[in-house]
């Protein structure tokens, strides 16, 4: 696998494991750009999991037959690598990071505010990348999750990029701005 990108190596290797994922964050909004110049900087990937233990298992598997470290909480993640550890993990809700320690950083978050994974996946988009689909989450689910979770650095992306979102991607401000009412 060391022949592909990196992303697009970790792609197949959760392919080949079966890992249910969606690609979520402004990674995942990437996708519905229409071109190169209105993509968003990120440093990082998250990919939302379901809160089942077998498939983090598999996407820990995935990541390290990629090569990449999996860390939480900025600690290297604990051995051994079993189900019990999974149980505890997805318990918590907790995230595991996978990193090449150069050009690859991904999130494996078991949260999406204001979503559950399978109302996520329903209305999911494939997008190709080589051989494998990309489980993308809806731009809407994103943009609304961004929304919803009211991280400053979400909000300061919401209100930074609201004529380019309208823009290049075809989303209008109201379609993001959700309130709890």
């Amino acid at each position: 696998m060391s022949e592909l990108p990196p992303l697009r190596a970790l792609i197949s290797a959760l392919d080949a494991q079966r890992v249910r994922y969606l690609l979520i964050g402004v990674g995942g909004a990437n996708y519905y750009a229409p071109d190169a110049g209105s993509f968003f900087s990120t440093r990082d990937r998250d990919f939302f999991l379901p809160p089942d233990p077998a498939n983090l298992l598999r996407a820990w598997a995935a990541c390290e037959a990629c090569g990449l470290e999996l860390t939480v909480t900025g600690e290297p993640l604990d051995q051994p690598r079993d189900l019990w550890l999974a149980e505890r993990i997805v318990a918590l809700r907790g995230l595991t990071r996978a990193s090449d320690g150069r050009d690859l950083l991904v999130d494996l978050t078991l949260v999406m505010a204001g979503f559950e994974f399978e109302s996520a996946w329903q209305a999911r988009r494939e997008f190709q990348v080589g051989v494998h689909a990309l489980h993308v989450a809806a731009l809407r689910d994103i943009l609304r999750s961004k929304a919803l979770a009211g991280r400053p650095k979400d909000l300061l992306f919401l209100a930074t990029h609201k004529d380019a979102l309208q823009q290049h991607f075809g989303v209008a401000p109201y379609d993001y701005r959700f309130t709890d009412s």
